[in-house]
Formats: structure tokens, sequence, C-alpha cells
């Protein structure tokens, strides 16, 4: 989609809504959710390109969160954290195929979020709110897992990651669906150049959550609409707008169409009235993928490690709230957040009761948010990588019980978690447990986990007096879920998606054989 075509979108718009509408109890809920966006690639966080000057705008006109955390270091549990309130743990986005193992949802996954689950577009409802994905699901891609099947009444996107272009008689590519029918396919109908990475799918997905917006606010009905654009996710991709124009590379270019594209439903919400009755967040799934770095990874900024890792360049993202007229303009808060804390806020703000069947971890930050709160600043950020938990961080200090970079066999395979940044005993390439010792970091002081704080002093003995009891709480209370990312099998690749049959793309299922996913990180 070309920019006049967008300014003319625009210009429509702003005709056809001679007054504004007037403000309702429920306010619509925005919220951005990247791809492998790193904490460090953002101009408010010091990227030295300063490519993100709409960022950067959203960020003085709201609420910077420099403490905010995902729920896992992969892309399919902390989705299902922020769509459920809940540690994947707890909703069943995790496998016990193997010891503290990351595990998504490949085509060739059989699960999906469980039946059990609660989601935030479900919860809306009962307040009326029209909701829509626009991008990546990644929660299951077999029928029953899909978003309109949990609450969504809207997607324009797909299920799984971009990997591909792959043989469709071995592996299909991944389907892009409107609502519950294919229209195409990544790389066919759905173009991804892996040479030059020129794509679309930024400005299709753009068009899709401008238009959302607009309907909705003509027909006067709350909405929420769930923006999980995946142009930072490697393959990485960009419009032709957007090629080469940053200073990082083809990583840069994502970067720079995906700040725009935040500009684009910024501007319009103004333009339409409705932005101090629209709450937005931005954030990211988990850090950025340094394993795809430079040419297709971002920057963690002074964070330890990446994607994969319970290090802080793993599971710390960038975030910024933004609700003019209620959230404080260019104010930084350093209280310690969660990506799960979306789903618990998004229903105060809408004066829905959260769920009282289930134990949800996501609190509520409309304190912080709307009066600058610092009341909830003693909760503990837990750090899980599949079922094992690996560090808690409490105040400024974070305490490691297990450590793990990948494996020896997959880094001699020059597969490598922390490139650059080895920590002797620290990004270990063994499972090590510390449990009888845990190591200990001062956030402040130490940002990237170098130099560990003595375990003959004062302050680790006090460290330890303050988190063992939450540790010990939190394991003695949790009931884990039953895991859904065990099992695999060819059959239920996306072979033939609703809606093939119209456009002549149903291909033939191979027989059934399951297997138990092997997860090597």
């Amino acid at each position: 989609m070309s920019a006049p075509t967008l300014t003319l979108l625009s210009a429509i718009i702003c005709c056809s809504l001679a007054e504004k509408p007037s403000n309702v109890s429920s306010p619509n809920i925005i919220i951005m959710l990247m791809d492998d966006m790193g904490w460090g690639d953002l101009g408010v966080f010091g990227q030295p390109s300063k490519e993100t000057p709409n960022l950067d705008a959203m960020a003085a006109q709201g609420m910077l969160l420099p403490n905010f955390y995902t729920a896992n270091p992969l892309c399919s549990p902390s989705r299902a954290a922020l769509l459920t309130g809940r540690l994947p743990v707890r909703n069943g986005f995790y496998t016990t195929n193997a010891h503290a193992r990351n595990a998504y949802t490949p085509q060739d996954i059989v699960g999906g979020i469980s039946k059990d689950e609660i989601l935030l577009p479900q919860m809306l409802k009962k307040k009326g709110y029209v909701s829509k994905i626009v991008g990546k699901w990644h929660l299951g891609h077999r029928p029953q897992y899909l978003p309109l099947e949990k609450g969504f009444d809207e997607w324009f996107g797909a299920p799984n990651c971009h990997f591909g272009p792959y043989n469709s008689s071995i592996r299909p590519n991944i389907p892009v669906y409107n609502n519950s029918e294919m229209l195409g396919r990544f790389y066919e109908e759905f173009k991804i150049d892996r040479e030059t990475g020129e794509s679309n799918l930024t400005q299709i997905y753009l068009l899709e959550g401008l238009d959302f917006i607009h309907r909705q606010t003509e027909a006067r009905r709350p909405f929420f609409l769930y923006w999980a654009a995946d142009a930072t996710h490697a393959p990485v991709y960009a419009s032709r707008r957007f090629l080469g124009k940053s200073q990082r590379g083809r990583y840069g270019d994502a970067v720079m169409e995906l700040d725009y594209s935040v500009g684009q439903m910024l501007s319009l919400l103004r333009t339409l009235g409705i932005d101090n009755n629209t709450f937005v967040f931005f954030t990211s799934d988990n850090g950025a993928a340094l394993i795809s770095a430079p040419n297709e990874g971002g920057s963690n900024g002074p964070f330890l490690c990446g994607k994969q890792t319970t290090f802080e360049g793993g599971m710390r993202e960038p975030a910024i709230a933004w609700w003019p007229e209620h959230i404080k303009e260019g104010t930084v808060n350093f209280q310690l957040a969660n990506v799960m804390d979306l789903f618990t806020t998004s229903l105060a703000l809408a004066g829905i009761s959260p769920p009282d069947d289930r134990t949800l971890d996501g609190l509520d930050l409309t304190p912080v948010l709307l009066s600058g709160s610092h009341t909830l600043l003693n909760r503990p950020i837990f750090y899980y990588r599949g079922n094992e938990l690996m560090a808690v961080r409490l105040g400024q200090h974070k305490v490691h019980y297990w450590t793990w970079s990948n494996s020896w066999d997959q880094f001699k395979k020059g597969i490598n978690f922390c490139p650059g940044q080895d920590v002797p005993g620290v990004t270990t390439h063994d499972q090590k447990e510390h449990t009888e010792e845990p190591i200990v970091f001062h956030l402040g002081r130490d940002p990237g986990e170098k130099f560990p704080i003595s375990v003959l002093t004062q302050e680790y003995e006090d460290v330890l007096s303050r988190i063992s009891p939450v540790v010990e709480q939190h394991k003695k209370s949790l009931v884990p879920g039953v895991p859904q990312l065990n099992m695999c099998d060819v059959a239920v690749m996306n072979w033939a998606p609703a809606g093939c049959e119209k456009l002549g793309k149903c291909l033939r299922v191979p027989k059934s054989e399951p297997w138990k996913c092997d997860w090597p990180h």
C-alpha cells in the first residue's frame, strides 16, 4: 500500500465522520505486539540510528515502561500468556518432552490453546466489544484453535510463522486467512521475496487495522484490536518504499515500516476524535533474535543474550502505554510489569471483573498507568523456560536458579543465543542448576548480568532472605496445566485449510504418524 493510498483513506474517513463520537464508559483497546523486536530497537531506549520517530513520539505523549517483561522468551507461549493473563506453565503452552525446553506452534504441532482457557476477547464480549486480530496468531492452526473459535470476531493474518517457501508435496506454505477461510498462502498469493526482502504484508496489515478502527468508530461500538505484525521475525521483510532506507539493513527497514504503521494508526485515532477514548499499548513478544543478527535480528540494548533465553535480553521488552488525557505525557515508570498484566488491565479498563475460577498471574496496572503509582513495585517477575523456573526478579535483584543459553551440540552447529556475550559460569551451554547457591545480580548496577554478587556479602544473604519465600510460595501453589506442545504429526500441517476448495489450493493430506516433538532449545 502506498502513502498516497493511506492519505486518501484518511481523507475519506475524515469526511465521513462529520462529528466526533461521544466518549463511552468502556475505552477502545489496541495492543500492538511486535515479533522478535528488542528493547534496544527504539530510539527512546538509545538506538543510535533514531529510526523510530513515531514510537519515540508515542512515548513522549504517554508512558515508557523500562521494566516490562514477557512471560516466556519465545513467541507462542508469550502470546498465550498475553491473551490469558496466565503463565504458560499454567495455560498449557509448554512441553514436558525434555527439561527446560522452549516449545511453540510450528505447523506440525498437534495441540493449541486449551479449550479450558479464557481469552481476553471472550471476556470483552461481556461489554459488547468487537475484537479483531491482525497478523500472527500462533496459538494453534487446527480449526478448533483458530481466533474466531476463541472470541475474536474478525481475523486477517496467519496461524503460524512466515517460514518458507516450501515444496507443497513435503510441507505446505502457511495460509493467510480472512476470518474463517484462507485467501492464499505465503510466498504464493502473498509474496515474500527471500532474496530482496520485499513484501507488502505490513502495509496490508496496516490497512486492515485502519479499516477496522474506522468501521467500529462509525458504528459507535467499543473495539479491541490486537495488531500482531511479524515483519521483524526472520525472514525479515519490508515493502519497497522502506527497503534500503535504514542504517541497519533489512531489519532496520522493517522496524521503520512498523514505526510508520504505528504513527498512521495513532494519527487515525486523532482524526476520528477517539484518541482520548482509546488505550494503546505497544510491546514485543520476546527479545530480539540475536541468532539472526546483524542482518535479520535486532538489539536488546545493554541486556544479556536474546530470544530463547531467560537472561534479560530474552525477556525484557520495549513497552509504551498511550492514552491522551488519561496517561500523563512524558512519564517514565519503573514498575515491574509483565505482558500478562495486559489481560487484567484491559478488563479493568472495560469495567469487567476477571475470572475468579482460576489463578491469574497478570496484575491490574491502572494505578500505575493512570496515577503513576508504584504500589505494585514489589511484585515478582518469574522467568520460565518450558517447565522450569529459571530465575526470579524482585525489586532490583534477580536470582538465577538455573542457567542455560543453548546446548553444546547446537552451539557447535553455529547456533548461538549470546553472540559476543560469553559470561563464564552464566551463559552456560549445559543446563546448570544453582539452587543450592543461586547466582544473584543487581540489575540497576549491572543490567548486563556480568558481575554476580559475592555469596560472602550481606547483600547476597539479604536478597535470598527476601526472594526465597516468594519462590517457595509460588512453587507450592503452582498447579501446572496439561502440556499442549508435546505431540507433532505431519498430517496436521496446513494441507487443506478451510476455503482451500474455492481457491483450488487443497493439498493431499499424508498419513498420520504422530511423534513426540523434539525441542532442542
